[in-house]
């Protein structure tokens, strides 16, 4: 069981940088892999970026070349940096854990934080 628990949301004017948390309970965080995800008003879910067990990355195109996801998993935690902020990063952004065993998938997700970029 894995518990995930997102914070460093907040008000922000369009330019800035915002870094979200991502903190995990559990001794097998290291064997997860992490995405961050968003969901603005009225839109469906929409995957941000992810970082595997092994740390290799990957990053949607809309954020693609001004975001960093990061692990630090002595601290269980994962992070999510967005640079150069827009108003179409306004959003709840989530996190989920994953791991893929032989005959399931284990998958976890956070609560939440939300993300308002002001113009």
């Amino acid at each position: 069981q894995v518990q995930l628990v997102e914070s460093g949301g907040g008000l922000v004017q369009a330019g800035e940088s915002l870094r979200l948390s991502c903190a995990a309970s559990g001794s097998t965080f290291s064997t997860y892999s992490i995405g961050w995800y968003r969901q603005a008003p009225g839109k469906s879910r929409e995957l941000v970026a992810t970082i595997s067990s092994g740390g290799s990355t990957t990053y949607a195109d809309s954020v693609k070349g001004r975001s960093t996801i990061s692990r630090d998993n002595a601290k269980n935690t994962v992070y999510l940096q967005i640079y150069s902020l827009k108003r179409e990063d306004t959003a709840v952004y989530f996190c989920k854990a994953q791991r893929i065993e032989t005959y399931r998938i284990n998958e976890y997700w956070g609560q939440g934080t939300q993300v308002t970029v002001a113009s």
